[in-house]
């Protein structure tokens, strides 16, 4: 598949309608989207519990900086400029999980207004508007502004960088806009490396205008270098830890890369909506949807290329900064589709109702652990069964050989103040600047003289001490037995009581 540079826009043309058109327009296109993605995305903010990226979110941010640094040279790199933010975020308002995911909620909303302003620019006022309502109303918007990860960031920035770019090419000489194209590009690269591919869909946009005017390939060129320059130790610190963190993707097929829509939208029926929307694209100006449509699907295509080698990265919340593309074609479409606002509203009011049951699904209780590596566990209900019955001085042993982060979870949702020994535990991830800990190499060592113990294991199997290592599970058979357990999803509750000695 070859891109072809899409041709130039008019630069008097696309100089925007906006710039001439009065302020209380240009507030309608920023605030009508903002507000209504941040209606959507707040709703049901704390109803799925936190999945395992964000409970590494949650270790890595409440350590302390120096120590946060130091993880980043063991694993994580690629996150950790979001780290960093979300650490200064969460010294100031707290760890809970409206704190922890409000940034990505506000980062949602503004991605909304900012396709919008581009809506304006490439399609028109009506087409901006509801490109920026559309982008609301795609799951994968509500799913991952609910969630503490650097995604909806991601969205914000690439979408804001390419509204940028169409700035330097209204004043291709102004080079304090070169600067903050390249610095919004730096900030999107930090953020999330595999980004950075919507760079190739702005190549061919400069490359198309460079025919009219030669000083955008040094420029353009120029710009491109300083962002790489800026971005390589990061780049190359992450590339030493990927296979640490990627090695569970698998490598994408062609059929993977024609179905990835519908994981991206979090949707089959968002999906559909927005692609035939996007068909009925028209612009005075053949550049504009062309544009558009090499943002969408370039990218993408990109990735899965890249992704043929030893290590996959292709996963729809790595693509997710595809969706303002689609958002505006859809916009776009409707736009030429209704020719007055009351048949636009009828037809986003029929898409909402045919998104409502994928909107509840990104809502559920274990969403956010969804279907990687392994099953959802519900820590909140095990966190409130042993706080329930917990007592001073109890000590708790963790399944930590088959399923990962039960520790972090179950620890997140007890009151900070209940502390129990974790048996097993000999280093914890903070301790070593990691984010998985290690366990007694000896465990009848480790073992004291608690007389009360909380086994948190894997599945429902009948007998609890099937589920953690068969090393700690021989100790404990030896002087404990259990008084009572409890099964809820993806996990089981056991108390453990010492026995009697003679």
């Amino acid at each position: 598949m070859v891109a072809t540079a899409p041709p130039p826009l008019p630069l008097e043309e696309i100089r925007g309608a906006a710039a001439a058109e009065p302020r209380r327009h240009r507030t309608r296109l920023l605030l009508w989207p903002f507000v209504l993605t941040l209606g959507v995305t707040g709703y049901g903010l704390t109803a799925p519990a936190l999945g395992r990226d964000e409970l590494i979110t949650w270790d890595v941010v409440t350590r302390d900086t120096g120590h946060i640094l130091a993880t980043l040279h063991n694993v994580d790199a690629v996150h950790g400029t979001y780290y960093l933010l979300l650490h200064l975020w969460v010294s100031l308002f707290g760890d809970s999980v409206i704190s922890m995911r409000l940034p990505s909620v506000l980062a949602a909303s503004g991605a909304a207004s900012v396709v919008s302003l581009i809506g304006n620019r490439l399609f028109g006022s009506r087409a901006g508007i509801l490109a920026g309502i559309l982008f609301a109303l795609v799951p994968a918007v509500s799913r991952y502004a609910q969630e503490a990860r650097s995604y909806a960031l991601v969205i914000l920035l690439a979408a804001l960088a390419t509204l940028l770019l169409l700035r330097v090419l209204d004043r291709p000489r102004n080079p304090r806009r070169w600067a903050a194209y390249a610095l919004t590009l730096v900030g999107l690269g930090l953020l999330h490396v595999i980004a950075l591919s919507v760079v190739a869909a702005h190549a061919c946009m400069l490359a198309a205008h460079a025919r009219r005017d030669r000083s955008l390939w040094w420029k353009s060129a120029l710009a491109l270098l300083a962002v790489a320059a800026c971005l390589a130790p990061v780049v190359l610190l992450g590339r030493s830890q990927v296979n640490i963190q990627l090695w569970w993707v698998p490598v994408p097929n062609g059929w993977a890369l024609l179905t990835i829509w519908q994981d991206i939208f979090a949707s089959g029926a968002c999906a559909g909506a927005l692609i035939a929307f996007a068909a009925l694209a028209r612009s005075s100006h053949r550049a504009a949807p062309l544009l558009c449509a090499v943002w969408a699907v370039l990218p993408p295509v990109l990735v899965w290329l890249a992704s043929q080698g030893d290590i996959s990265y292709f996963r729809p919340a790595y693509l997710l900064f595809a969706i303002p593309a689609w958002a505006l074609l859809a916009g776009a479409g409707l736009s030429a589709a209704c020719h007055s606002w009351k048949a636009a509203t009828a037809v986003l009011m029929v898409l909402a109702v045919l998104n409502l049951f994928d909107q509840r699904q990104v809502r559920q209780p274990f969403d956010h652990d969804g279907p990687i590596m392994q099953a959802p566990l519900d820590y909140r209900s095990a966190a409130d069964l042993i706080r329930k019955h917990y007592r001073p001085g109890d000590a708790v042993v963790y399944d930590r050989e088959h399923s990962w982060k039960i520790d972090a979870g179950v620890q997140y949702y007890l009151p900070r103040d209940l502390k129990m020994r974790d048996v097993f535990l000999q280093r914890a991830p903070r301790q070593i600047n990691q984010i998985d800990s290690v366990d007694c190499p000896l465990p009848d060592r480790c073992l004291k003289d608690e007389q009360r113990i909380w086994l948190l294991g894997h599945g429902a199997d009948p007998d609890p001490f099937n589920a953690i290592n068969q090393g700690q599970a021989s100790v404990l058979r030896n002087r404990y037995s259990p008084a009572w357990s409890r099964s809820m999803a993806g996990m089981t509750v056991t108390l453990l009581v010492r026995r009697a000695t003679n």
